[in-house]
């Protein structure tokens, strides 16, 4: 059936999962760009491109569904044609041919060439650092190395993202000064695990001299750091962290759980005593440092007096930003030979209790910021409101400023100076000084 679509030759890519993805998605738009290509991110196109995520049950259904959905849409001759790539691809190539075989073709996440080339297009070696972004014009990811070594029981990240590979740094300089040359004002550093990164390349723990050479680049204000492991941190990111105004007091670090039973099987190589020390040697050393973590509950053989043990540490650390996710059953992974013993229901009663515990937390430390001023970072209009971000905040997981807009004008992506006038347990409001 010939196509309705009235954009014709113009690649749709569908960007579904996490801020690599995203990442990908763009280095991708921007290939396609540099062959002459009409691309498009998530608007009307004959051509999808759709860039799955397969981590865990939710973000495989919704990429499954999405798939199904641009079937439905090539039957009914509103596209021409649909690849796949991505995370889910690279897992389930096999079954997803079997189940899906109308899709044009699959391609997993390392084979960038191959899909370029069926969408008609070169893969440019040359093009260090060129994409397509699809953030707001104001910051961008940065991703500074590819696949983990790490070997957590839970995670399926190493089958669909392979070993850990270090991007150099000199690369990764030209691309922040791309970047920089577009309005961009904010790097967020992103990796399976951050703290890896140099080894493979430098035969070191690298990240400190990478942000040394980051934050060099003019045009870059924030430099924001996600996805830390705690085990063997560098400690001297800390130093420049103190030292550098660019960098954000800022740190992404996934601890998953505390008690030492489920940290020995969850294969983190760490201990709740080394742990504990670390998060306080952290603000021993950047009192004012905002820690965001994120904890799973429900993991096999977690029991009610394990859990209580990880809230009462939830209640005694006081992070300042915390996400929590119930444990999912993940073929391949060194977990999937345990007993997937928790029910479902008790999972979830166990998030909405530390989120619900969080959620007090976060409007305390709220609280204590009435009357203050923060440097924050307009990222939209929304409504009525302004919406910006402090040094403390990353997008889309944290906290927001909102700032009236039908008394004040705000530039997006921009910088002002806003005192707190009221908080709420995930907001802030204000007002320019």
């Amino acid at each position: 059936m010939r196509t309705k679509s009235t954009k014709k030759n113009r690649i749709n890519v569908i960007t579904l999962g996490c801020s690599k993805n995203v990442y990908d998605s763009e280095v991708l738009m921007g290939q396609l760009k540099a062959s002459g290509k009409d691309v498009v991110h998530e608007q009307e196109g004959n051509v999808v491109v759709i860039n799955t995520c397969g981590f865990i049950n939710n973000a495989k259904e919704e990429s499954v569904n999405t798939i199904l959905e641009y079937m439905q849409k090539k039957e009914d001759g509103e596209v021409d044609k649909v690849f796949v790539t991505g995370c889910l691809s690279e897992r389930y190539k096999p079954d997803l041919e079997k189940e899906i075989p109308n899709v044009d073709q699959y391609f997993g996440t390392t084979e960038l060439p191959g899909l370029l080339k069926a969408l008609g297009a070169d893969y440019k070696h040359e093009l260090i650092g060129e994409r397509l972004t699809t953030t707001p014009k104001n910051y961008a990811y940065l991703k500074i190395a590819e696949g983990c070594d790490r070997p957590c029981s839970f995670c399926a990240i190493p089958l669909m993202r392979g070993k850990h590979k270090s991007t150099p740094i000199e690369n990764l300089v030209i691309e922040a000064e791309k970047l920089a040359a577009n309005g961009v004002k904010e790097l967020i550093l992103i990796a399976q695990d951050l703290t890896y990164y140099g080894l493979d390349i430098y035969k070191k723990r690298n990240l400190a001299e990478l942000l040394e050479n980051l934050v060099k680049v003019e045009g870059i204000e924030w430099i924001r750091l996600h996805y830390a492991f705690p085990t063997g941190f560098p400690m001297d990111v800390l130093d420049i962290m103190k030292r550098e105004p660019k960098i954000c007091n800022y740190l992404d670090i996934p601890l998953q759980h505390i008690s030492d039973d489920l940290l020995k099987s969850m294969r983190r190589g760490t201990t709740k005593e080394k742990t504990t020390k670390l998060i306080h040697d952290f603000r021993a050393i950047v009192p004012e440092m905002t820690i965001r973590t994120t904890l799973i509950v429900g993991y096999p053989g977690e029991t009610e007096a394990h859990f209580q043990e990880l809230k009462q540490w939830v209640s005694e650390m006081r992070f300042e930003r915390l996400g929590c996710f119930t444990y999912s059953h993940e073929e391949n992974t060194h977990a999937y030979n345990l007993e997937d013993d928790v029910p479902e229901e008790v999972k979830m009663e166990r998030v909405n209790e530390i989120m619900e515990m969080q959620s007090q937390i976060s409007w305390e430390l709220n609280q204590a910021k009435i009357g203050q001023e923060f440097r924050v970072v307009i990222d939209r209009k929304e409504g009525n409101y302004f919406v910006g971000r402090t040094e403390f905040d990353s997008p889309d997981v944290d906290n927001e400023v909102r700032i009236d807009a039908t008394k004040t004008y705000l530039k997006t992506g921009e910088f002002a100076t806003i005192k707190v006038t009221e908080a709420e347990d995930f907001d802030l409001y204000g007002e320019v000084i």
